[in-house]
């Protein structure tokens, strides 16, 4: 069965490529209607600035091979079931499902790696699944407590979605640190008590607290925040980096403030859970808790564009060049 399928090609270039899949008898064909691009990840591939040896994801089946080019990616993919293999019950037929999948006019899938998508969810909230489960685990990661002092560097869709979880616990102040004016006032919108610029950000930033923040997430994917993190700290904090830097290097200053403060760094990624979660979280409890999450947060109100995905490349050559999208979908005929 023919499809046309999304091929990073080379730094700067993507291109839209005829590709053929058999599906099992276990596996049902999926129509995609919308993909959500996670620029974050897709932004370092598509500029060459991920380490080409790594593999794509181990955790999703869709993925296959390393991050060399060509190379198909993405995964967060919406459709509807149009087909069933003969080893698959036909009540899958017609359902709507997420899958973490790369952008492509369909695919086959195993029903158990797909979730179905409730009737009061709209495709476009669907598609952005994903980031609500990596924004659930960099919460279960962080661990925040009653009364903390919490500054989000970065308000990007994660940032976003992830200052929108912290927003229901009982904080004492929860900052968003970012250079873009419109995505602060986003900040603002999904509950942070407090929006500024990286220039402001400095250890007295939580209400005067000159001791720091209590906990800090640094998800702007730019190297130079990593510091600014740990800077905006106080004793025994906390530091967790979700960004992925690709091939880029940060610069820290680990001196003395570092080294006497006894400030933690820990990474949070959500193709795994952290050792001290998995005695009772499993990968589905998280899903589902973030599929809660997506339906109770304003998260239709991060996409800024819809572009159709016979023109798709135009997306990575404006996410490339401008600062002005947040969420960008990828829309289906």
């Amino acid at each position: 069965m023919d499809r046309q399928s999304l091929y990073f090609v080379r730094p700067g270039e993507t291109e839209l490529r005829t590709t053929t899949f058999e599906p099992a008898d276990d596996e049902v064909i999926v129509e995609t209607q919308i993909s959500a691009v996670n620029a974050g990840t897709e932004l370092l591939i598509h500029r060459g600035e991920a380490p080409i040896d790594l593999q794509a994801d181990e955790t999703i089946d869709a993925l296959d091979g390393d991050l060399s080019f060509p190379l198909r990616y993405g995964y967060a993919a919406v459709g509807e079931v149009i087909a069933t293999g003969n080893a698959v019950t036909e009540d899958w037929r017609g359902q709507r499902v997420f899958a973490f999948n790369p952008h492509e006019s369909r695919f086959a899938a195993q029903p158990a790696t797909l979730v179905p998508v409730p009737d009061n969810v709209s495709s476009e909230t669907a598609a952005m699944l994903s980031s609500a489960e990596t924004a659930t685990s960099l919460v279960l990661d962080g661990r925040p407590r009653l009364g903390e002092r919490v500054i989000v560097f970065g308000a990007g869709v994660i940032g976003l979605c992830t200052i929108g979880v912290l927003s229901d616990f009982p904080l004492e102040r929860l900052v968003a640190v970012d250079p873009i004016t419109d995505r602060r006032e986003h900040a603002l919108r999904m509950g942070a008590d407090e929006a500024i610029t990286p220039d402001e950000a400095t250890d007295d930033v939580c209400e005067g607290a000159a001791d720091g923040a209590d906990l800090v997430y640094e998800l702007s994917g730019r190297p130079e925040a990593l510091d600014d993190a740990i800077s905006s700290t106080g004793y025994d904090s906390r530091v967790v980096v979700g960004s992925w830097y690709g091939t880029k290097q940060p610069t820290l200053d680990l001196g003395t403030n570092f080294h006497r403060d006894r400030v933690t760094i820990e990474s949070s990624q959500v193709s795994t859970l952290s050792p001290e979660s998995r005695g009772r979280w499993t990968k589905t409890r998280r899903l589902n808790t973030a599929l809660d999450r997506l339906q109770a947060l304003p998260i239709e109100s991060l996409i800024t564009h819809q572009i159709p995905f016979a023109d798709a490349p135009s997306a990575y050559r404006l996410l490339d060049e401008s600062q002005s999208p947040l969420q960008v979908l990828l829309t289906y005929p």
